[in-house]
């Protein structure tokens, strides 16, 4: 079972991240927010692709579930921590942050 003090320290791990509060969450982010933690420190949402959500939530289901709104149709999906192994955080984590490492275009 994963927990938010293993969020905090593996993302804090990850090169150029900082942590920020955001809303009601806490952010995680170097270039852009990648994962925020939840107020109660049972879940975060991370940023993947939307084709990397699909597969996560299609393999595993009690792990990850796509958002349900239009953050969710961009790929935000939530983690739940207590469903999570340390190994399994760590993935996640590190793909949404090899998302965030890299600028955003602006759209003109």
């Amino acid at each position: 079972m994963a927990t938010q003090a293993d969020l905090r320290r593996l993302a804090m791990a990850l090169a150029g991240t900082v942590e920020a509060p955001h809303v009601d969450r806490r952010a995680f982010k170097v270039n852009r927010i990648y994962a925020t933690l939840a107020a109660d420190g049972d879940s975060a949402n991370l940023k993947f692709t939307p084709d990397e959500q699909a597969l996560k939530c299609m393999v595993a289901p009690d792990l990850f579930a796509a958002l349900d709104n239009a953050w969710g149709r961009q790929g935000w999906t939530t983690l739940t921590l207590a469903a999570a192994t340390e190994a399994d955080l760590a993935a996640a984590l590190a793909m949404a942050h090899a998302h965030a490492i890299t600028k955003p275009t602006r759209k003109r």
